[in-house]
Formats: structure tokens, sequence, C-alpha cells
């Protein structure tokens, strides 16, 4: 079923929710890979009812970004969403996210903002921030859903939650990749064959910085240094950022100490790729 205004979801979940069912949120800007699926199955397994939201939302790109190419395709998000376990796909126009005059955004502010994704797309955050919280307000879930490979947006998004004492659980679902080991992603259909026969080597870089970590290497510098070493082998990859930071605050750190994100920014053509892997002490 695919809902468009505000006020017909919150209809529809008010009944569902007076009935005592518990209401799970899976957030997308749809064109859904087996990504966003995994999300919508733990969500059904967890909720009596999955909102799935389909918005591509403006506030989250810059003027030089891909907002309006963005892929798109409502009816087969509907499909897979439903085969998936989704009772409602909340597909609103920008115009009744956004109403003519707008003009409130919720922002985290701080190092957690400003690192990774945060410096080289600096009103990013603002406006995921921003969109969640009203999608928080619409549904009011019990649960919402993000994905790991998203990792700054997910821990931004809990300390919005934790800071603003918002009553709801943000469960955090692994990294769901190819059988290639690219993490899965909307924009991977902007890729060329050689492009995606390269940008396997997001993966294999960080997994052989694990692999050092667990051997006994914590200096965040030579750890980096595997990670851009490796990704700098393939002659179309592009490097935007390799670093290292504790996780989840996202503070610096010189040595990794309990756990750390290791995160990767990198374009294949005109195509900016993300991923990451969490390195964590055995003993923690």
């Amino acid at each position: 079923m695919i809902i468009t205004t505000i006020n017909e979801l919150r209809t529809y979940l008010d009944s569902q929710r007076k009935s005592g069912k518990a209401i799970g949120l899976v957030p997308t800007m749809g064109f859904l890979h087996e990504g966003h699926l995994s999300l919508i199955r733990r969500a059904k397994a967890d909720n009596d009812i999955v909102v799935v939201s389909d918005f591509v939302n403006p506030t989250q790109f810059a003027p030089n970004e891909d907002f309006e190419s963005y892929p798109r395709n409502i009816e087969r998000d509907e499909q897979l969403a439903t085969g998936a376990g989704a009772d409602v796909i909340f597909y609103p126009s920008v115009e009744e996210m956004y109403p003519a005059g707008s003009s409130t955004f919720v922002e985290v502010v701080g190092e957690i903002t400003k690192v990774l994704c945060g410096a080289s797309r600096p009103s990013h955050f603002r406006g995921v921030t921003t969109v969640v919280t009203m999608l928080f307000n619409i549904v009011q879930p019990n649960r919402a859903y993000f994905g790991q490979k998203d990792a700054q947006q997910a821990a931004v998004l809990i300390k919005m939650a934790n800071d603003l004492h918002m009553n709801i659980e943000l469960i955090v679902c692994p990294i769901v990749r190819e059988a290639n080991g690219l993490a899965m992603s909307s924009r991977n259909t902007y890729l060329s064959a050689n492009e995606r026969t390269q940008a396997v080597v997001l993966n294999q870089a960080l997994l052989e910085a694990k692999s050092a970590f667990e051997n006994g290497e914590t200096d965040v510098q030579k750890l980096i240094g595997i990670i851009s070493g490796k990704i700098n082998e393939m002659p179309l990859a592009d490097i935007d950022y390799v670093n290292i930071y504790e996780y989840p605050s996202l503070k610096t750190t010189k040595e990794i100490g309990a756990k750390a994100l290791a995160a990767v920014a990198v374009k294949f053509g005109k195509t900016r790729l993300i991923d990451n892997i969490i390195l964590k002490n055995k003993c923690n």
C-alpha cells in the first residue's frame, strides 16, 4: 500500500497503534536493493506494522550533487518492499515534506558531523537529521532501522535520538554486499562495468586493514596507509577520504582502543561510493 500524504499515514497508523500494534520504520531514499530489503525483513520480524519511507530528500544534497538524477522507481520499490514484508510505503512529494515557507532544521554539531562525509559534504547531515526527525514525528515508530554502510549517519542519528530524548529504539543492521564484496548501494547503478570491477577494492582494502589490526597493528596512520595503498592500485579510484576514528563518537585517535571505524569514500568516474569496517578489540 502506497500512502502519499502525512494525514493519511497518521490516520492509518493511529488505528494500528490503538490496536496495540508495534510499528517499525525503515527510512530510505528509494530505488531499493537487498540492503534495504534486509532492513525491512528485520523490521517485520520485530514489529507488527512496517512503514518504509521512500523519499529522495533534497536537503541532504548539495547544489552540485545528484539529486535530480538520483534513481527513482516507485513501482519497483513497492513490489520489492511489499515482498520483504512492508505494510506501507510512504511516498510523499517534496512539497508534502517541506511546505512553502519551511525554515526549521535539526542539527547535530561537533566532530561527529564534521569528519568523514561531514567534511566533504558540510550540509549533508543537517538534511539527514531534519528529515529523519520529520519521519519520527510523522510515524512515531517503536523502532527504526538503518544500515551499517552509512555508519557515520547511524552514529549521528543515535546521538540525535539520545540528545533529544526520543522514545525510539534505533537498530543498526550489517552491511549487505554483492557476491564480489561491493557494498550494495543505489548509486552502484551509475558504475560502468570497468568501474564496478575496480570498486571491489574498497572492501578488499578494508579487510586488509582489519587483518593487520587483528595481527597487532593499532597505529591509525599505518592502517590508513594500508587502506590507501590498496585502493590506489586501481587506476580509476579517486580517494575522497580514508580515515579511522573511535566509534561511535568519531573522535580522533592515534591508536585504536576498544572500537574504531575505518571508513572510505572514493570516486569511480562520477560515482562516489562509501564503505567501512569496524575494528574491535577482542578483549572488549
